[in-house]
């Protein structure tokens, strides 16, 4: 029987991330496979990838985005602008209002509430504005506090501990298919969001059993 949730921030709770950072790309006419290769570039070089390294709070916003600037720079010959990529990123992203409500309804109904984010240390102010997380959730799991971030099995024990729940008693929704298939190593049930009407109903199916 599921007695938790477990659900994750963005693209959940939220638009899609890809419209946002597609937003970006748009406005700074930096395509977002040419990002990729940015970053690819300061894996390579420091054999760690700057944005794990962002949301398991090993590395500032200001640092990510001075690396990322600096490597954009390189591999197109031009200098490049990003101081304001976070505000940006946040100008093209919006509550999900719909499933932040069925959050609520599922804590309301009794179900132990917890949210697992891979974030950045930075934008937790930004974030937490947009739905009330301390009235759903009782545990907030986010990856630049502890260090450790999704699909990362150490998190999935840290929220397990946190909400004294079993694995199996648990049911995770996240919109990327390998954390839900880190979710489902460790024991618990998992909703690949896609929509909200689909994550809906799965996750009523499985809540019936």
């Amino acid at each position: 029987m599921i007695r938790a949730i477990v659900s994750d921030f963005g693209g959940v709770l939220t638009t899609p991330l890809a419209g946002s950072f597609q937003g970006f790309a748009d406005s700074s006419g930096i395509d977002l496979e040419t990002m990729g290769q940015a970053l690819a570039a300061l894996h390579e070089r420091d054999g760690t990838h700057p944005l794990h390294d962002l949301e398991c709070g090993r590395m500032t916003e200001t640092t990510f985005v001075e690396s990322l600037r600096a490597s954009l720079a390189e591999l197109l010959g031009r200098d490049v602008e990003l101081a304001s990529l976070a505000d940006t990123l946040w100008d093209g992203l919006f509550p999900n209002e719909e499933m932040i409500a069925f959050m609520a309804s599922l804590r309301a109904e009794g179900y132990r509430m917890a949210l697992l984010t891979n974030n950045v240390r930075e934008w937790e102010l930004r974030w937490r504005a947009m739905a009330p997380i301390d009235e759903i959730f009782e545990l907030v799991v986010d990856s630049a506090f502890v260090g450790v971030r999704k699909p990362d099995p150490e998190i999935y024990e840290l929220t397990l501990t946190g909400l004294g729940v079993p694995a199996g008693e648990c049911l995770f929704v996240d919109d990327i298919e390998v954390n839900c298939e880190a979710a489902r190593a460790a024991g618990m049930s998992a909703v690949v969001f896609r929509d909200t009407e689909q994550a809906i109903a799965e996750v009523r199916a499985l809540l019936a059993g």
